[in-house]
């Protein structure tokens, strides 16, 4: 049997067969022993079975596909097929002619034999799926039995594993006892440590929370350090309580620490045991942030790389502070009350991988002495930093990043060679001091300088021309700079490498000289100022044909009147959206009399 292509034609059914179109119910004999119908937009065809002759010769005449008696008076019809499809009608040979009208017994064979294979179809693969379906289950139900033997044998184990050492425990007290030797005296290493905790069950407050290897109680109003015996305790934060001491043997029970968070709350200096850290020889991070700490707590342990005492009462460091911890890489001390005349200038040598230093919120006047060689950044934003010796940065040549904002600097008080010959010294920050010029000498590896809120009122012609690769990032926002104050040389040598130049809140008058020149400028700040006009060569260079890199431009806030900026004066920007020109603030304006 075989199915061929059908269409829909309007709201009647059709089959297409061999490029011909059967009207529905339409019966032909593509070949003479082939029968096929168009049942409802499908081609279904059906090989004939011819029946059986009871005469002495039967014969096939040509074009039919069962043999026949020839004798006069058999019967020479097709059984099952209607008189219009008998014997007596001769068989058409073209696809054309075998289109007939096909009897509902006819239609109903044909169909109920195609329905059959159906069900067969679906029954075989309902049969398939069910089996695959029983598989599955009994996979499953082998692995859960598997499983369960396992922990089964796993908990076997644990037990008979108890019972040996508890076997072993009864055995040494015993001998102990028959030998009378219970007044031994304890080793040294038994003396230095403190005596271990009672192994008691523990009710923490409510609002704790326990995983396998941490566990946090972070304000939930604990006024002592909770007895704890969980070993493979990882992780342990007790943020925002009202602990006051640590006691001694407080980490006994929880050996493995390697961080531990004590910000806010109560702790005092007088409080913590000397020892109370001493045990913990995993420990890696120790923030003690927000207490009330006026020196750094004694023997830490030697594995401590992240240290943080922000916002305690510290009064010094001594020469010993920080004894052994060679491994420390971050520190953080702001918000205390230190100087350079409580700061042992020995304090940070054993800290031989220190990178990352904070020391900003605190008293110094000058940059503390001693910094370790290995720092990479240092804070020191809100002190009374008044002045930066020619000696100061001289060990620290590995320097990335230096923050001095909110001190009292100006252009007189940094050294000339302070940091001029540093190859590493890429960002300095010197926002909100004094400087009334942008500095000289500045080190010729700087590609960020941060100059915000200061009284500058000039940038020097060439103060960047030695600077390799090149100064990218300028902002002198919140300043004093008027229409004397940038020279035509003052970007010489940034013409290259300036991506974003922020000129905002000044007194600026016009668009700066070079501007224009710079080839690599991305972000370009000019609003807020008092620029009335823009030229048609201020922004964008006539003589540059590629497009500019200038992907922002703000120029709101001045006095521009829209109708009098030049079609071309932005010509080389990728968009109009690129520019943002209103607000604008008004002026009293002389109105022409229109002729």
């Amino acid at each position: 049997m075989c199915v061929c292509l059908c269409v829909a034609a309007g709201k009647q059914t059709q089959c297409v067969y061999r490029g011909l179109t059967m009207l529905d119910l339409a019966v032909w004999y593509p070949s003479p022993c082939v029968m096929c119908l168009c049942s409802e937009g499908r081609v279904v065809c059906d090989e004939m079975t011819c029946p059986t002759m009871h005469c002495p010769s039967p014969a096939t005449p040509a074009g039919r596909c069962c043999p026949v008696c020839m004798e006069p008076g058999r019967n020479t019809t097709y059984p099952g097929l209607s008189p219009e499809l008998s014997g007596d009608s001769p068989v058409p040979s073209h696809p054309k002619d075998h289109i007939v009208p096909l009897t509902q017994e006819d239609i109903q064979r044909i169909v109920w034999r195609e329905e059959e294979e159906h069900h067969e179809e679906e029954e075989r693969l309902r049969r398939k799926d069910e089996a695959r379906k029983k598989r599955r289950r009994e996979r499953k139900e082998r692995e859960e039995r598997r499983r369960q033997e396992e922990e089964s044998r796993m908990k076997e184990e644990r037990r008979r594993k108890e019972e040996v050492e508890q076997q072993k425990e009864v055995k040494e007290e015993v001998e102990v006892w028959l030998r009378g030797d219970v007044f031994q005296m304890p080793s040294k290493e038994e003396e230095l440590l403190p005596p271990p905790l009672k192994e008691t069950p523990v009710v923490l407050p409510a609002g704790c929370d326990i995983s396998d290897v941490s566990m946090t109680c972070a304000n939930v109003k604990l006024i002592h350090f909770p007895p704890l015996n969980i070993p493979e305790l990882k992780s342990l934060s007790l943020e925002g309580n009202n602990i006051s001491s640590i006691p001694a043997g407080a980490f006994n029970g929880i050996p493995n620490l390697e961080w531990i968070n004590l910000k806010k709350n109560k702790l005092t200096s007088a409080g913590i045991d000397p020892k109370a850290f001493m045990g913990l020889k995993m420990l890696r991070r120790l923030y003690l942030d927000e207490n009330l700490l006026d020196v750094v707590p004694s023997d830490l342990p030697s594995t401590l790389q992240e240290l943080k005492i922000n916002e305690n009462k510290l009064r010094g460091i001594d020469e010993n502070s920080f004894q052994d911890l060679s491994s420390l890489v971050i520190l953080e001390l702001e918000g205390n009350l230190l100087s350079e005349g409580n700061v042992d200038p020995r304090a940070f040598a054993p800290l031989i991988q220190l990178s990352y230093l904070r020391l900003g919120r605190n008293h110094f006047r000058t940059v503390p002495q001693g910094l370790p060689k290995s720092l990479l950044e240092l804070y020191l934003e809100n002190n009374l930093i008044e002045e930066i010796s020619e000696t100061v940065f001289n060990q620290t040549t590995n320097l990335n990043m230096i923050s001095l904002r909110h001190n009292k600097l100006d252009e007189t008080k940094i050294a000339p060679m302070a940091w001029f010959n540093h190859r590493n010294l890429e960002s300095i920050d010197l926002s909100h001091n004094d400087f009334y010029l942008v500095p000289s000498y500045l080190p010729k590896s700087l590609v960020h300088l941060v100059l915000v809120g200061n009284n500058v009122e000039r940038i020097p012609g060439y103060i960047f021309a030695h600077m390799d690769p090149g100064l990218e990032y300028l902002y002198l926002s919140f300043n004093r700079l008027d229409g004397e104050g940038i020279e035509p040389e003052s970007f010489f040598g940034a013409y290259h490498s300036m991506m974003e130049l922020c000129l905002d809140h000044n007194q600026l008058i016009h668009v700066p000289l070079g501007i224009n020149e710079m080839t690599n400028l991305h972000l370009l700040r000019l609003d807020s100022n008092r620029i009335r006009s823009i030229s048609e060569e201020s922004i964008c260079d006539p003589d540059l044909q590629e497009e500019t890199t200038l992907v922002a431009l703000r120029m709101e806030n001045n006095y521009i009147d829209a109708m009098d900026v030049s079609p071309s004066a932005f010509s080389c920007l990728r968009s109009a959206s690129s520019v943002v020109l209103k607000p604008q603030k008004t002026i009293q304006r002389i109105h022409r009399t229109r002729h």
